[in-house]
């Protein structure tokens, strides 16, 4: 299913790349900030008209289109995930979990195509599964004992206005429940506090709204995008980021583009890597 090469267009020379492998290539978590705080990276697959999510078609809220979603993308997903010390989520994925509509968001365990991630994450003296932080406001969500096996830690961010008894429980359950925001979690606050408890790759696998909290504070290093060659259509418009206006907008260089044309029935789509713009120190 992944023998099918990709063509490397930057940077140049254009050259034919095996798609297993792509994305570990990166080497993040070689990617080390200057000011020492963890290395952040954000992954999303949007058509060619800038869709993210569609209106689920069963229940309520919103969901990865079915038709830009594709196993090629997956995989370089899954490589991302696989370098993580820990992957920012959110309450609705652990109630999601709970309830059994979500899995393992890196699948080393479930699905034998990524077991040699498993095994990547294991030469690297890696635990098999990367940490868990969740973001919510509303603590309202169980943490299901198997996110906790091994002692593999699940953290939680809220702010301050959280329900303080929800709070007191999630804290006999976890043992780590910060606040990092008055009314909404701060990015800065955040990352800080996951570089602080040792994290050095924190890999966003959340929807646009913690993108914007992460872009905001500044400390988004690198995106990823997937542009799957589809025109999708339809309301309500979700994008990559919801929030208010960036001002001074976020400034990202590209890091890496490869055309992959063998996704989508052939239409195609472009893997890309975009670095955060900062001025040299």
């Amino acid at each position: 299913m992944f023998h099918h090469s990709v063509t490397q267009l930057f940077p140049l020379p254009a050259a034919e790349r095996p798609l297993l492998g792509l994305y570990l290539g990166h080497q993040l978590r070689q990617l080390v900030r200057p000011t020492g705080r963890a290395f952040v990276y954000s992954n999303y697959i949007t058509s060619l008209d800038g869709r993210i999510a569609v209106p689920h078609p069963e229940k309520p809220g919103l969901t990865v289109p079915k038709q830009v979603a594709n196993d090629r993308d997956w995989r370089l997903f899954q490589e991302l995930a696989a370098q993580a010390d820990v992957i920012i989520t959110s309450g609705r994925y652990l109630r999601d979990y709970a309830d059994g509509r979500a899995q393992e968001i890196l699948q080393v365990a479930d699905d034998p195509r990524f077991a040699d991630l498993l095994a990547w994450r294991l030469d690297h003296g890696l635990p098999p599964l990367p940490d868990l932080a969740v973001i919510s406001g509303s603590l309202d969500f169980p943490v299901p004992a198997a996110l906790t096996e091994g002692q593999r830690r699940v953290v939680v961010f809220t702010v301050e206005s959280a329900d303080k008894t929800r709070r007191a429980a999630l804290e006999k359950q976890t043992g780590q429940v910060f606040v990092a925001g008055a009314e909404d979690v701060q990015g800065a606050l955040l990352v800080d506090k996951l570089t602080e408890l040792g994290y050095q790759t924190v890999y966003n696998a959340t929807g646009p709204k913690v993108l914007h909290l992460l872009l905001a504070d500044d400390v988004l290093d690198r995106l990823y995008l997937t542009f799957a060659h589809r025109i999708l259509g339809g309301d309500p418009f979700a994008t990559i980021v919801d929030g208010p206006l960036l001002t001074p907008p976020i400034g990202m260089t590209l890091q890496a583009l490869y055309l992959d044309p063998h996704a989508l029935e052939g239409a195609g789509q472009l893997f890309t890597a975009y670095q955060r713009l900062r001025p040299a120190l």
